[in-house]
């Protein structure tokens, strides 16, 4: 397939997708009787990081595990910065301040820790088997608080009867799975036949394709007015490819770093993350939508000239 008609398919796909899986994600909430952020940021993130964590066995079992790594520390760049940055243009958001207390400083965290077991310009088995870990450490403790806060749920679009919830998150997930391979298919083979670097195809496009399904499950999030689903979902996203595919690629086989490259994917990361940090409030303003969208035209350029 022309890699044109790949993109064109692939957000057609998400747009359905998104909707569908939405919809399944806010009745599995009401269902368990859970808060939708945690839902999102555990059962939505994980869902919706399904693309990254394919490319990252992939690339690593191939032995390439710096387009792994490349497509999970630009994905937490797309999450924020693009992904974050779309849905903040159209208002700002307002969150719970306890969940942010739980998955805020995890996100920093990731960045700061990923670049601290490179220093030796190399991610060994071991510091893989560290990260994944933290990981555990930052699951248990989301579950344990769900288990804590399970009560009943408000009425909330979604879908109502659990065979309904299972078919809506299984189609939308579907869907969503399809876009991100028909779009990383597409923009793949049109970066590298501008000859661009593997690292740098993975920090860019490959990381924009895998991350549609975050895209459309977040903006559709924040057009049905769920705006505890959208920030959760890009904070889980961000901790599941910092920590658990990370880990799994380093794990499969060891990644060699080049710090020029790396650096700055992890140094955007943490920028973006800190320039949304929410005030007293709990409140991310529209205006830090502006800001984010402009960072990451600065990563791009940045990528891409270095």
């Amino acid at each position: 397939m022309n890699g044109y008609w790949s993109l064109v398919l692939g957000a057609a796909c998400a747009a359905a997708g998104g909707e569908l899986f939405v919809r399944g994600a806010v009745g599995l909430a009401r269902w368990a009787r859970v808060a939708p952020g945690i839902i999102a940021a555990t059962v939505v993130a994980f869902a919706t990081s399904s693309p990254e964590l394919s490319v990252s066995v992939n690339a690593a079992l191939a032995g390439e595990p710096q387009i792994a790594l490349g497509d999970a520390l630009g994905s937490n760049v797309v999450n924020v910065a693009l992904i974050l940055g779309l849905t903040l243009s159209i208002s700002g958001i307002r969150n719970p301040r306890h969940r942010l207390r739980r998955d805020f400083p995890v996100a920093l965290l990731v960045p700061v820790a990923t670049g601290m077991l490179m220093l030796d310009g190399t991610l060994s088995r071991w510091d893989g088997a560290l990260l994944l870990v933290l990981f555990i450490a930052w699951l248990v403790a989301t579950v344990l608080e769900a288990r804590r806060d399970r009560s009943a749920v408000g009425a909330m679009l979604g879908a109502r009867h659990r065979w309904a919830i299972v078919m809506s998150c299984l189609a939308g997930l579907a869907l969503l799975v399809l876009a991100g391979r028909l779009i990383v298919a597409g923009a793949r083979s049109i970066a590298l036949s501008f000859g661009i670097e593997e690292f740098i195809v993975g920090a860019t496009v490959v990381a924009v394709g895998t991350s549609v399904p975050e895209l459309a499950t977040v903006l559709v999030a924040k057009l049905r007015g769920h705006d505890e689903i959208s920030l959760g979902a890009i904070l889980g996203s961000n901790i599941f490819n910092g920590l658990l595919i990370v880990a799994v690629a380093a794990v499969i086989h060891p990644i060699r770093v080049d710090w020029r490259e790396v650096a700055l994917a992890l140094a955007f990361g943490l920028v973006v993350l800190v320039a949304v940090y929410p005030g007293r409030s709990a409140a991310i303003e529209r205006r830090r939508g502006f800001l984010l969208l402009a960072l990451y035209g600065l990563y791009v350029a940045a990528m891409l000239r270095g």
